[in-house]
């Protein structure tokens, strides 16, 4: 276990003797990570929140259930991204309405903000043809900066398995955008 893992099984162990502030500390020390893991999942930032508040809900009432001797953020992450992909499945998302094309900007030239959201967009298209849980392996490991084996843990699955889906994601990638590659070297 590391000092954080550490930390997180005395916080929880407070919990279960009935420290609120305990529960408001290790809510804290995950909040942000759990609302990337949540965005990630649900592409809105209201329903990530909403997703969120409950999978700490969720925590808090299975807390007993706990393992102290395993890390914390793992089985939290597990309820978080099971809740996240019930969620997605069972009920229409809210719509959000983007910014239209057409706002000023202070910054880049309109063509060049064009060229971006092109690439953008089809970056888009091309990982939402990837299977549900390869999107998800590829967004929290080479958009949010997660190594495979915190991928791994808060998805419960290998170290390996991980590892292969990244790869078979970055080809399958790389086949869909290398038109793309060919346009720009023409």
């Amino acid at each position: 276990m590391t000092s954080d893992d550490a930390v997180d099984a005395a916080l929880v162990g407070r919990v279960r003797g009935g420290d609120v502030d305990a529960y408001d500390e290790l809510v804290r020390r995950h909040m942000q990570r759990a609302h990337a893991v949540a965005f990630r999942l649900l592409g809105n930032r209201e329903d990530a929140e909403d997703l969120v508040q409950d999978a700490f809900i969720q925590a808090l009432d299975k807390i007993d259930s706990f393992d102290i001797e395993r890390p914390f953020a793992p089985w939290f992450f597990r309820i978080l991204t099971n809740r996240g992909l019930n969620m997605r499945q069972s009920r229409a998302l809210r719509a959000v309405s983007e910014i239209p094309d057409d706002t000023a900007s202070g910054g880049e030239s309109p063509e060049l903000s064009a060229e971006r959201e092109e690439l953008r967009t089809r970056l888009r298209e091309a990982v939402a043809t990837l299977p549900e849980r390869q999107q998800l392996i590829v967004q929290l490991f080479e958009i949010d900066g997660w190594t495979s084996a915190e991928v791994a843990a808060a998805l419960g699955i290998s170290d390996g398995t991980v590892r292969w889906h990244v790869h078979e994601a970055r080809r399958a990638l790389r086949a869909a955008l290398g038109p793309l590659r060919r346009q720009e070297q023409n």
